[in-house]
């Protein structure tokens, strides 16, 4: 009972991890995704199904984290929530010229590793 209940603790920090690494652009969703799944599994079977059921999974990670790449579509969805995400933050600065360095160069490691590291599959819709 003690190790579900760690499970599934872990599961949902990934869940929230991964929902804030949406929105900071310098905090990866990707590991947290995976932790979500590795925590959810071995706590609850119905959490678990719940959470590979959804459209953000389905649409965004399951592909990639089953190791065949993403849809185009997924690749250029995050791309520009990247970019927007980023590009807000970059704004905020203001005159912080090393921030927006720094921002500048994940927004630029962001899109090379879309770009060239990540396979680009065929959409299957």
């Amino acid at each position: 009972m003690m190790g579900r209940l760690f499970y599934l603790l872990l599961g949902l920090v990934g869940l929230v991890l991964s929902l804030v690494g949406f929105a900071v652009p310098l905090l990866p969703a990707f590991p947290f995704v995976v932790l979500t799944v590795f925590g959810l599994a071995r706590s609850s079977e119905r959490l678990h199904k719940w959470f590979l059921s959804t459209k953000i999974y389905k649409e965004t990670f399951a592909s990639y984290l089953e190791g065949r790449g993403m849809t185009r579509r997924a690749k250029v969805r995050l791309i520009i929530s990247v970019t927007i995400t980023i590009s807000i933050g970059f704004v905020m600065m203001g005159p912080i010229l090393l921030g927006r360095l720094v921002l500048s160069v994940v927004w630029f490691g962001h899109i090379l590793y879309f770009l060239f590291k990540v396979k680009t599959i065929p959409d299957m819709g």
